[in-house]
Parts: structure tokens; sequence; C-alpha cells
């Protein structure tokens, strides 16, 4: 299977929030592995013209992922933040990249256990961006081209404009009282008060301004000067705390990624501060391909124990995952033999467990895969969070800043789980926990396959469906995208007292867990 036709596979890719490059399941020629897929064909087209010119895969995520920026605006850009999965071809080894956006120190904890915020007061939940650094980084680390080269392109369509997606064009109808509230944002996005339609020509100016300078000085063009004093300005103006201080100490992190052997090949994804690893690997943990083709794909059989599985992996996010630098995060034990052995004991074919939602909520993301002819993958994951972000603009600079602050969990969130701190409660520069699940999996020191998602909670459903589609049932990267996939829902009420006629459905009934320490 080869890949000149890629951008056919980003049509329906976008479409269900889900993407996957793979020439086989074997090792195929290097020529067969250049592709590129992202949410938007502009931004597809990028990363292919980048490797065209003699870039490698790196150079084409990154520049995909600053066209992104321009051209789909409701999911990512530089005032947002993400995880960056490479696979090094010459070294035959991954590379992770944690750009997540932080707290700030100054953050009012108290302020955050409400989520019901008053508009004039959203910049509570503005994180220090980490996409200029991580982007910079990554290209610095493993990219051939010349850095203007890999921004060039983001300048182009801010500055001539670009013709508006349908995905952009139909957040902006839905969204419409929301995004009023910004004046940039309406400037540029409802032209005569009514929303921009499909086709219509957005410029950007403010924006290809500062990624001029992003092009010319390096990531500290947002971080220091002026740019990061319009940050700093727009954040303290609706009730947020981010400093110029918090700016200019923000740091990239390398992280070790999550390793899973399974049938053959390893599967490298996101530890913590995702939750989208995890999943990713206690489903692994607990079946064999053999066991999940005896269920058959698309059965009930199937769909119901996975489900179940999955409920594992959420109700392990809720006890257990933090910031790794803030938190002890023993995922050794987690995914131990014997406990995943006592967990399957409890997977009931005939009986379905509840667990309340402690208020998880994310949307929008965006993630993109790229492969080169040398054999280099990325799977690269970036966002503001909700639609727009926080839906606001730093000022001049054209920067739409994130809302990933509600991305921690507050304590009246949790209370059905029992007397405990969340691990993922906010913190002074702690990284809220992430579904965001960029993948590689890599058979005989070759990758063979690159997923990840968008879609906030569905991200980590998304791209454990999809993988087992394509390793277990060697479903081709366009039927296991193609293919119906299901959600796993929590319960938006508390599950009901002891004695009642639906005892079955139980908090944590799944695996008898208390908070505190992993069966």
């Amino acid at each position: 299977m080869r890949f000149q036709a890629s951008e056919a596979l980003l049509t329906f890719a976008f479409a269900c929030s889900l993407y996957a490059l793979s020439p086989s399941l074997d090792a195929q020629p290097a020529a067969a592995r250049m592709a590129a897929a992202t949410e938007n064909k502009i931004a597809t087209r990028e990363a292919l013209e980048q490797m065209r010119a003699g870039g490698n895969a790196v150079d084409a995520a990154v520049s995909a992922a600053l066209v992104g920026g321009v051209v789909s605006p409701s999911s990512s850009g530089l005032g947002g933040g993400g995880f960056a999965l490479v696979w090094h071809a010459r070294e035959k080894k991954p590379f992770l990249l944690d750009f997540r956006e932080t707290a700030p120190l100054a953050i009012d904890v108290g302020s955050l256990e409400s989520r019901r915020v008053a508009k004039p007061e959203r910049g509570r939940w503005i994180g220090i961006p980490g996409e200029p650094r991580g982007l910079f980084e990554i290209h610095q680390r493993f990219g051939v081209r010349r850095w203007k080269e890999i921004v060039a392109p983001a300048v182009r369509w801010a500055e001539q404009g670009f013709p508006l997606g349908e995905h952009v064009a139909n957040t902006l109808t839905s969204m419409r009282d929301e995004l009023h509230i910004d004046a940039a944002i309406h400037a540029l996005y409802y032209p005569l008060g009514r929303p921009a339609l499909v086709g219509t020509r957005v410029r950007n100016p403010a924006l290809a301004a500062t990624l001029k300078r992003l092009r010319d000085e390096g990531p500290q063009a947002i971080y220091e000067g002026s740019i990061a004093a319009q940050i700093v300005e727009e954040s303290h103006k609706l009730g947020g705390a981010v400093s110029r201080a918090d700016l200019a100490a923000y740091r990239a992190v390398q992280r070790t990624p999550l390793q899973i052997s399974w049938e053959g090949y390893d599967v490298y994804s996101m530890p913590p501060p995702s939750a989208g690893g995890l999943m990713l690997a206690e489903v692994l943990g607990l079946f064999s391909s053999a066991e999940l083709r005896k269920l058959g794909l698309q059965s009930g059989e199937y769909a119901h124990v996975l489900a179940e599985a999955m409920r594992v992996s959420i109700l392990d996010r809720v006890l257990y995952l933090g910031d790794p630098d803030q938190e002890k995060i023993d995922l050794g034990r987690l995914l131990s033999k014997d406990r995943l052995v006592r967990i399957k004991s409890h997977l009931n074919p005939k009986l379905t467990h509840s667990i309340p939602s402690a208020g998880l909520s994310e949307h929008g993301t965006h993630h993109l895969v790229t492969a080169d002819v040398e054999g280099n993958m990325v799977s690269l994951t970036t966002t503001i969070n909700n639609a727009f972000g926080a839906k606001v603009t730093a000022g001049p600079s054209g920067i739409l800043l994130n809302d990933e602050l509600d991305d921690f969990t507050r304590q009246n969130q949790i209370i059905d789980f029992g007397p405990f701190r969340s691990p993922n409660r906010a913190r002074p520069g702690a990284r809220p926990v992430s579904s965001m699940t960029p993948t590689l999996v890599v058979r005989n020191g070759e990758p063979v396959l690159a997923l990840g998602g968008s879609g906030g909670l569905t991200i980590a459903t998304n791209v454990t469906q999809v993988l087992l589609a394509r390793l277990a049932f060697h479903q081709s990267p366009e039927q296991a995208v193609r293919a119906p996939r299901f959600l796993v829902p929590m319960l938006t009420k508390p599950p009901p007292a002891p004695g009642s006629p639906s005892t079955a459905v139980k908090v944590g009934a799944t695996i008898q867990l208390e908070p505190g320490a992993p069966a």
C-alpha cells in the first residue's frame, strides 16, 4: 500500500476524528512511507510539500501544526500545547516531548472549584502555552530544513488568507453567542455580524505578524517581550494569573514513552500527564488477539468487554493520574500482570459497571501524523482545549489563548469516589491530565503504524479500537478508521445508594478499588 493518496486518507480521517498511517503490518520499502494526515487539507498539503522540498517527517509535522493553528484555529494554535511522539529511524528509537500547558505559579486554586465561570472571568482557565517551545524544540532536535522554511507556510496563509473550512464554519455557527465576546474573533469570523461561510477567505494579519517574529526570533518572541506582555495583560484582564515570569520559565519536558509489548509489536504511547496511554496499555494487557478474534470485531460481546476494560482505565485515571512531576504515579503497579488478572476476573459478560463522570470534559484538539522516505514517523497532538480555547485573543498578537486549566479535577467532582484528594488537582506549575494519545507501533525495529486522534475524551477509546482493528483483525487503516466505534458513557449523577434496586451499578465495582493504593 502506497501513500501518494494520503490526502484522500485525510478526508475520512477527519470525519472520524482519528488519524492512522501504516504502510503494512510488516516493514515496507521506505518510498512507500511518505505520507501526512491532518484535520485540514491545507495543513496536509503543506506537510507533504515540506518533505518534497527535502524535509523529513519532523519538518512536515511542525509546519503542519503551525499551519493548522492558522487555518483551523478552533482546535489548536500558538496559545495551546500538546505532545509529540517521534520515531527516529537512524537511531531506531522513539523520542517523546511533552509541551502541555502549565498552571501559573499564582494560580487561585479556590476560584477553579466552580465550573461555572462568568465570561468576564474566563481568564481563570488560561494556562501557560507550550506549543511555540515544543514545536521549536522537536525541530531543533530532528528537523533538517531551516526553521524559517518551516514557519513560512503558516505566515503565508495568515497573511494572504485561507478558505474557511467546514469544521470551523460549523463551530462559528454553533458557538455564535460565546465567540461574539472577543472583538478580534468577531472581526475575523463574523463579517457583517454573521458567521463566515465555508470557503470565505479569512486573513489574519495580526497572527501573521506574530508568526513572522516566531520565524525570525524563535520561541523567545512569544515567551518574552511585547507578545508575552500582551498574553499577561489579557489573562489578568479576565481574572487569570499568567505572569511574565511564568512565560519565561516555561519548558517542554522530554518523557519516556509508555512501551507495551503485544503480539510481536512494540506499542509506544503517552504516559502521564496523559491518561490515553494507560488505557491502551491496560486493554492490551487484558486481552490477547486470539481472545478478541474469538469474540468477533463489531460483535456485542466484543464491544461489551472492551467498554468494561475502558471503564477500569477511566477509574484509574480519576484515582491515580496527575502531573508526574508533582504526583507519584506507579504505572508498573497499575499495569502489573497480577493486577490485570484480577481485573479480568471481574469483567462480567452480562453486567455493566458504571462510574460517575468526575467532571471529565475535553473537546477539540488537532492530531496529525507524518512519515518520510527514511522511515521517520511523527504522531503529534496539539490543542487549546475547548473549541477556540478561552475564546479570547491576546491583544494585537492574534494568539488565541487556551482554557486548559479547566482540565484539572475539582474536589466537588470526586465526592462520589470517597474522601481523597485528586492527584489531578490544580497546583502552581502543574500540568493537567489529558486524553491525548499519540501512538506509534514498531515491529522488528521498523515503524508500521502511527495514529492518534482528536475529540477530547473519545481520543483514547478511538485510538484503542482502531489499533486493535489493525493489529488483531488486520484491517487496513482505511477500514479501521471508517468502522463504527463506541464511546464509554459515565454517570452524570451519583450512582444509586446501596440497597437500591440498581446496586449492580456501583462505583469501582469492576475492580473493587479504593483511592490511595492500586490493587
